[in-house]
């Protein structure tokens, strides 16, 4: 079984970094009980997120396509938010790749060029995801403290250019994977899919850094930053009752907003921080093990997540969806 870019061990040695759902060092356990974990239980857990998660990223991008009348998104949150249906969704195609190869004792069937791919589309789904929430933040912000004077830069096509620069800039930040995901020769004559860094005893570090820093460090002060700005802004201001309703919509969506990075944050920190733990230890206890792939498929089910908290607390999103999915002749 192989790891979700973490660092495959070899006693003290690090051997190589590699993609995927697990440990392949698996501590002592029986043997009925590893094939069935690695087998049956795992595969079904990302088999649920994956169903879950192309519905539901599907259902969002069907209900704003429909909303916009086939047009471009006309609102700049409507622009962030099916953005990151799109990099969920895309993520979620990778997936039966994963459990394919999850199933398979993290053999490799698919060729180099796919291996290179599905190892982009996993990383790239973890930058382009913090870099679109920490766009969307400075967007809350903008719109709540300085509604007035932001107008003219919370355009949709300023928007819709901030988040081509955020994609090119994701593809930039996975250079590491685009040039080292190849294929992995196993004992046998078999290959698994992963990184293989060209000196792992050093490399893996500034890798696992370079992660830590950029995916998740620094988008998380910079949104955490611009929410509590938000929030101190909310407590301290009344607007004048001609602008109440307004204000009462900025509110609505900021909330939004906030919900999905804190469950962004929620889902991915447990893996993020095992992941600077791992450095320090040399083969995995059972409790790491288990903690592991359950810190990774939290992270994983964040990409199912966001469609049912735009149903819970979007009114708006709720009555457009009944309306998108209504027939049209009914319509």
């Amino acid at each position: 079984i192989v790891v979700r870019l973490a660092t495959i061990r070899d006693g003290p040695n690090v051997t190589s970094v590699t993609f995927g759902p697990s440990w392949t060092v698996v501590p002592t356990m029986g043997r009925d009980w590893s094939v069935s974990y690695a087998k049956i239980i795992m595969p079904s857990v990302f088999g649920i997120i994956c169903l879950l998660g192309i519905i539901g990223n599907s259902m969002v991008i069907f209900t704003m396509v429909k909303k916009s009348k086939l047009r471009w998104c006309h609102s700049v949150p409507d622009i962030f938010i099916i953005n990151l249906s799109v990099v969920d969704l895309l993520f979620l195609l990778g997936m039966p790749f994963m459990i394919h190869q999850l199933m398979g004792n993290g053999i490799w069937h698919f060729g180099e060029t796919m291996c290179t791919l599905i190892t982009a589309m996993d990383a790239n789904s973890q930058f382009t995801s913090t870099y679109i929430l920490t766009a969307m933040s400075i967007d809350r912000y903008l719109a709540t403290v300085h509604p007035i004077s932001s107008t003219k830069f919370r355009k949709p096509f300023v928007a819709s250019l901030v988040i081509c620069l955020l994609w090119a800039l994701s593809f930039i930040s996975i250079t590491p994977v685009w040039l080292y995901a190849r294929l992995i020769p196993f004992p046998g004559g078999a290959v698994g899919c992963g990184i293989r860094l060209p000196n792992p005893e050093t490399d893996v570090y500034w890798f696992t850094l370079y992660q830590f820093f950029l995916a998740f460090t620094l988008p998380f002060v910079i949104i955490a930053a611009a929410y509590a700005q938000i929030l101190r802004h909310m407590k301290s201001s009344i607007a004048p009752v001609s602008q109440r309703s307004v204000q009462l919509r900025t509110k609505r969506v900021t909330r939004t907003a906030i919900v999905i990075c804190l469950v962004f944050f929620i889902c991915w920190s447990p893996y993020y921080l095992l992941q600077l733990i791992q450095l320090s230890i040399s083969r995995p206890t059972l409790i790491f093990y288990y903690t592991y792939n359950a810190a990774i498929s939290l992270g994983y089910a964040n990409s199912c997540l966001n469609p049912f908290v735009y149903i819970v607390l979007c009114e708006t999103f709720r009555k457009q969806l009944a309306l998108s999915v209504k027939p049209t002749a009914q319509e």
